[in-house]
């Protein structure tokens, strides 16, 4: 969809986050985020911004020090940990010589490189041309000249108004195709629901482990790295417990500030956590800012629809800490979470406990012992 450089491209990355309580950990992500998509960070820009520069977004003297940056390192590409409108990505693109993204570009360069399914492509390609068309306004002025109207454009038709009618038929293709995805996706619902097989699905922030412990359960091989949104594509798999069967499933990972037009476009797969029996929260327990990370799942979670379904902690990486594996339980004896390492299989008895008591036959009573906090 974008065209976008090739081979591994080197950047300056812009910060102007200084006085945010979470500009360390913004920063930290922002790093991840370049190196997943390929690029070398060669040089950091940091800063404050308090009150954006309608033009460039960072101030004069700013875009200075960008720019001797640009210079000094030979960097290709400037990348802001921001949104920037589309004149103000112009104005840099201009000034500095160079290539510039904004944060929500970035994280839609990753997915698309990412997706390998065939609705996960469409997912991508929607929420791409739903970002582009907020680029259509004012943001390419030199196309507003006149043309003939030959082959697409009708008479007396400018350049931007066939661009805008030609994105509208494409963005209606793909969310027509997506819509008939998701009917399909309903019939398979339905199906499960008449065999009463409980569904599962692993939620949580990007890399937090999900698809490793996915893994772990099921003994197969869907792709694990270490990396931001490692995983894009949703992979559901039956597991046979000790007393019946679940499905489970492995999601797209979340991550601060996630781009609206991506949730919208993955509303369809995202709304299928919403109607499974219990979500598995997979949180990275060796995360310095794993309560932030917590929060923003959260967040998505509510706006999905999936705050309601039941919801299971699972504390994983704790290889990564002095954390002993365990459970957690309420007054009432049910797991709240779950402390474990999906990587060395320490811990994972007690969350196979959890699904063997979900997919047990309704009036089963658990083994005792296997519901004690530890």
């Amino acid at each position: 969809m974008f065209d976008r450089p090739t081979g591994n491209y080197e950047a300056v990355l812009v910060s102007l986050l200084n006085g945010q309580p979470d500009a360390e950990e913004a920063t930290a992500e922002l790093r991840e985020l370049v190196t997943s998509a390929g690029v070398t960070a060669v040089a950091e820009i940091h800063g404050r911004s308090d009150q954006p520069n309608p033009s460039t977004f960072a101030g004069s003297g700013k875009v200075t020090e960008i720019g001797d940056a640009v210079k000094g390192t030979g960097a290709g590409l400037v990348v802001f940990n921001h949104d920037l409108s589309a004149g103000q990505q112009r104005n840099l693109e201009q000034v500095l010589g160079c290539r510039v993204l904004d944060r929500t570009t970035l994280i839609l360069d990753i997915f698309a490189q990412r997706a390998k399914s065939h609705d996960g492509k469409l997912q991508v390609e929607l929420a791409q041309l739903e970002h582009l068309a907020t680029r259509l306004v004012r943001g390419w002025t030199h196309l507003e000249r006149q043309k003939g109207g030959i082959g697409l454009r009708g008479p007396g038709e400018t350049q931007l108004e066939t661009d805008r009618r030609l994105l509208g038929k494409r963005v209606k293709f793909l969310k027509d195709r997506l819509e008939k995805l998701r009917r399909q996706r309903d019939v398979q619902r339905r199906a499960r629901d008449r065999n009463e097989i409980p569904t599962v699905s692993l939620v949580g922030y990007t890399n937090a482990g999900k698809s490793t412990l996915f893994n772990a359960l099921t003994h197969t091989g869907a792709y694990a790295a270490d990396q931001l949104f490692a995983t894009l594509d949703t992979t559901s798999r039956r597991v046979h417990t000790g007393r019946g069967m679940i499905v489970l499933s492995d999601t797209v990972g979340f991550i601060r500030h996630l781009p609206h037009s991506l949730v919208e476009a993955f509303r369809a797969t995202l709304e299928e956590t919403a109607r499974a029996d219990l979500l598995l929260h997979v949180v990275d327990a060796a995360s310095p800012d794993r309560d932030a990370q917590i929060r923003e799942v959260d967040r998505v979670l509510a706006e999905i629809g999936a705050n309601e379904v039941r919801q299971i902690r699972v504390f994983n990486k704790i290889d990564r800490t002095n954390l002993e594996p365990g459970v957690e339980v309420d007054d009432y004896g049910r797991i709240q979470s779950v402390r474990l390492s999906a990587l060395t299989g320490a811990g994972l008895d007690h969350l196979r406990a959890v699904l063997d008591q979900l997919a047990a036959p309704t009036g089963v009573t658990p083994p005792e012992g296997r519901l004690e906090s530890a």
